[in-house]
């Protein structure tokens, strides 16, 4: 179940990129809410606060309170923008909580059981095909991960989004397929070049192209005169 968190925020005008990098340079990161029934929201919040609340594991899968003065609106992130030179969050977009709504949500898969797996045992690579996977939940129910199992598995298995137990209600949002989340790859070796002594080709051309030269010192010259 996903866990529900308060979080301070402050109403704010929207007034362009100026207001927002005036925001910013306040210590605040610029917001909005949207969805339901009400108007859009555009607020801000305190941003050593929100940096906090991103370190956490399954931001997206969290419901949030958001204290706006004496108002309280329950929220779901959607979308975060960020810096592209620090990576630090320059904008978030929320979503109104709408009882009995189901919604898409990217859930962090977690993978257990690795001390159990043969085939990791005998040298295999756990290799991650999905770090998280997509999952349509009623948005009481999100899940703030799912767990893939990998014990018992062998070079060449594949975990699949079937062998993965989701909570009642949980559905994958691609259905098409039952697509792979991982694999158990076999060890890659590595083939060292061998590498040729040094001077033994080498040698020998150079041993050739000194006895031409001594023969060749060595030979009468030709002066062009009969005996």
């Amino acid at each position: 179940m996903s866990e529900q968190a308060v979080i301070d925020a402050q109403p704010r005008e929207p007034r362009g990129k100026g207001g927002a990098r005036a925001l910013r340079r306040d210590g605040r990161t610029p917001a909005i809410v949207y969805g339901g029934d009400g108007e859009p929201l555009c607020v801000s919040l305190d941003h050593n606060m929100l940096e906090r609340e991103l370190n956490r594991r399954g931001f997206f899968a969290r419901l949030y309170d958001l204290k706006i003065g004496d108002d309280t609106v329950r929220v779901l992130a959607r979308d975060v923008q960020v810096d592209p030179v620090t990576d630090a969050p320059i904008h978030i977009d929320f979503i109104r909580y709408v009882a009995g709504a189901t919604m898409a949500v990217s859930v962090e898969v977690l993978f257990v059981g690795q001390e159990e797996s043969e085939g990791l045992k005998r040298g295999g690579v756990l290799n991650i095909v999905r770090h998280e996977v997509e999952l349509v939940c009623p948005i009481e129910a999100i899940p703030e991960h799912i767990v893939a199992d990998v014990a018992g598995r062998e070079i060449g298995d594949s975990i699949h989004i079937s062998d993965i137990d989701l909570p009642e209600g949980v559905t994958p949002a691609i259905t098409d397929r039952d697509f792979t989340v991982a694999t158990i790859a076999a060890p890659t070796i590595i083939v060292e070049p061998v590498e040729e002594e040094e001077g033994e080709e080498g040698d020998e051309e150079v041993d050739g192209e000194e006895g031409a030269e001594e023969d060749a010192e060595a030979a009468p010259a030709d002066d062009g005169e009969e005996s």
